[in-house]
């Protein structure tokens, strides 16, 4: 058994605003972009090992979560047994959803995102590598974002460490 946590994040037009390092007294530049363009990064991540498995897609429904699921499940040898802990939207629990045999989902309460260590990629990711960018198409968005992740995967063992609560350890240990 493998203990993996997943999360989607929605990267678009409307950027997150950032801490700047600037003179004292002045403001530093920056931009935000006003639209309704949108990707999606999807990912689970194995905080023992920090293993993940991502893809960037242009919508988030059942069917793309159908699409991630079955690749998460054809990417495991078949003999192990994920359980996916992940939070409580409609197309995690969509009855047209087709969970892989090797795939258990465990839904976390509502209102705890606290509880899913995804959640504190998604701020590293927004805070160095995706804020105060304008993107003028949904391709230039999903290419940013496979550009961050690429640019997280490569710093060895950051995936690990931001997902390693002291509870994780416990449990998986």
């Amino acid at each position: 058994m493998e203990l993996w946590f997943q999360d989607e994040a929605r990267v678009g037009n409307k950027g997150r605003l950032c801490h700047r390092w600037w003179r004292r007294g002045e403001r530093p530049p920056g931009v935000q972009q006003i639209g309704y363009k949108w990707a999606y990064i999807f990912t689970a991540i194995r905080p023992a090992t920090g293993e993940d498995v991502t893809l960037v897609l242009p919508t988030v429904n059942t069917e793309t979560m159908q699409i991630f699921l079955d690749l998460v499940a054809a990417s495991r040898p078949t003999h192990v047994h994920i359980v996916m802990v992940l939070d409580g939207a409609g197309w995690h629990q969509s009855k047209d959803l087709t969970v892989p045999d090797n795939i258990t989902l465990v839904v976390l309460p509502p209102y705890s995102p606290e509880l899913n260590p995804v959640e504190r990629v998604w701020l590293y990711l927004r805070e160095r590598f995706l804020s105060l960018r304008l993107f003028e198409t949904t391709e230039a968005i999903i290419d940013a974002c496979c550009d961050a992740w690429n640019r997280l995967v490569a710093e060895q063992g950051r995936i690990r460490s931001l997902c390693a609560y002291p509870w994780i350890e416990k449990v998986c240990s």
